[in-house]
């Protein structure tokens, strides 16, 4: 290396320093001579003690680093000192990136300006992509699937278990029974025509079969005309049963 003819000048730390050791003397800085490079740093160090120039302690802590990496040099394995120089290596790569960008930011941008609050722009919130219809569908599904697993289920989905009302068969024998308490017959459509629930038109069926089976009606004709009539059996059944009645 050329001898250094020292013009001394502010750096901003060790890494600073070290880039412009590398610079000024042409290295490259993947390829750092750690013997040749100390000197120099020793030797701009002594030279701003001389000046009386304050030194930073990591200015310090730097050439002590040096040094270790000197050491660790002259050791037959070089394991340790390749790690330690890809280290610094990476160090002064980021610092030359971060001041290439501030070089850059310093041409753009200056003190002499003048300052005004930011304008209010109303944010542009259209989707500018194009997608195809199948692309869109399936991220349609995906999303719907996703939202089902966390959204806890509505009371509608329990409604037909929870809530469902039971009706027994035996109520609607009564209910035919007594139906038929009076008239002796009627339509067998008319049975059903106030049963809006399923559970109760379900029953009321029920009961109807098993009045036939007990021979305590009889259902006459077909379809809309069909007549439900009451037997000498279900009628005697059904006194019988009002005289229990307290």
């Amino acid at each position: 290396m050329e001898k250094l003819s020292y013009k001394l000048e502010t750096f901003e730390g060790p890494l600073d320093l070290l880039l412009h050791l590398i610079t000024k003397n042409k290295l490259d800085i993947c390829e750092i001579q750690i013997a040749d490079l100390l000197d120099q740093y020793m030797a701009q160090i002594n030279a701003m003690q001389e000046a009386d120039m304050d030194i930073a302690s990591e200015f310090l802590e730097m050439a002590a680093r040096l040094v270790y990496m000197k050491s660790v040099s002259l050791l037959p394995k070089h394991e340790e000192i390749e790690a330690l120089k890809r280290e610094l290596t990476g160090q002064l790569l980021e610092y030359q990136e971060c001041k290439q960008v501030a070089a850059l930011l310093a041409e753009r941008f200056s003190f002499n300006i003048i300052v005004r609050k930011p304008m209010e722009i109303e944010p542009d919130k259209s989707y500018k992509r194009h997608h195809k219809p199948k692309e869109i569908l399936e991220a349609y599904l995906a999303a719907a699937g996703r939202g089902k697993r966390f959204v806890p289920p509505s009371p509608q989905v329990f409604s037909g278990i929870v809530t469902h009302r039971i009706v027994s068969v035996t109520s609607q024998i009564v209910y035919v029974l007594r139906r038929l308490w009076k008239t002796h017959s009627l339509e067998y459509s008319s049975l059903f025509a106030e049963k809006t629930d399923k559970s109760d038109r379900v029953a009321t069926f029920l009961a109807v079969l098993e009045l036939v089976k007990g021979k305590r009606i009889r259902v006459e004709g077909e379809g809309d005309t069909a007549m439900v009539n009451l037997l000498d059996g279900g009628e005697r059944h059904w006194k019988s049963k009002r005289s229990e009645e307290p």
